[in-house]
């Protein structure tokens, strides 16, 4: 038996009842970005494929490095059909988010993916930087990730609320996740996070996720006071930022600063 026991602190986060909180990251490459978010207070790295362009090596070395100080490295894939997920997994990675799953066939698939056999279909390999290339026996490094693996699935259109009840029965599922931007964009509402309609679809996602027994999640909202609100209403899987927005907001901040500075001192 190996000294070395694989955790997920999302997952124990969010056992506790605690809030995980996560980075979006889009503009890094440098594995040193999962240092920063552990420095900034993040759980969890947030790695958008869907919406960037990443290599797999890329996100192998960030993934290897949030393992490393103890933050947990999700990619949010590109979709359902994404042929890499095996591959994310197998070199680092212990979250993956679905988007769009919008049907209980859709969810199926996600866990056949994801989770071993008897849940899934995952296949097995060796020597998972998981466990720093330790030769740990298969007999602990598949029960192990499997324990470990974190899978998020996403509803962003009116077909995934319809279907959410179906969705959070699948089993396997940790997270439904409501993506709240692309919700509201696909109703003809882009950007409008406070409209009835929007407002009671992330109530209905966190409502039917929790009485299946999966955690509830939002993103795609940028505004800290909508955020607190959706983790008071039972929101536990929260994305923040992107990287991105983090470096452009607080080099405009310093930036204006200076210049209002300078002005008021004529």
């Amino acid at each position: 038996m190996s000294e070395f026991a694989l955790t997920n602190p999302v997952k124990q986060r969010l056992r506790a009842g605690d809030v995980a909180l996560g980075m979006s990251v889009r503009l890094s490459r440098s594995p040193d970005i999962a240092r920063i978010a552990k420095a900034t207070g993040h759980d969890f790295l947030f790695i958008d494929t869907q919406h960037s362009i990443f290599n797999i090596e890329s996100i192998g070395y960030m993934a290897q490095t949030a393992l490393a100080i103890g933050i947990a490295p999700v990619v949010r894939v590109k979709s359902i059909n994404d042929p890499d997920v095996s591959l994310l997994l197998d070199n680092g990675v212990t979250g993956i988010v679905y988007p769009d799953v919008n049907t209980a066939a859709d969810a199926r698939r996600a866990v056949d993916t994801c989770r071993f056999a008897p849940v899934g279909k995952r296949s097995v390999s060796g020597g998972y930087p998981h466990f720093d290339f330790r030769s740990v026996p298969l007999s602990q490094s598949v029960p192990e990730l499997e324990e470990a693996c974190l899978l998020v699935c996403m509803i962003e259109t009116p077909e995934g609320l319809a279907n959410i009840e179906e969705i959070c029965a699948t089993p396997g599922i940790d997270v439904i996740h409501m993506g709240t931007n692309d919700f509201a964009a696909s109703i003809g509402k882009a950007g409008k996070f406070d409209d009835p309609e929007v407002v009671a679809a992330q109530a209905r996602v966190i409502e039917v996720a929790r009485k299946h027994g999966k955690y509830a999640g939002c993103g795609g909202n940028r505004n800290v006071e909508r955020q607190i609100g959706a983790i008071r209403n039972g929101a536990q899987f929260v994305t923040t930022q992107t990287d991105a927005s983090f470096l452009a907001t607080a080099a405009n901040q310093w930036v204006q600063g200076v210049r209002e500075g300078l002005k008021s001192r004529g």
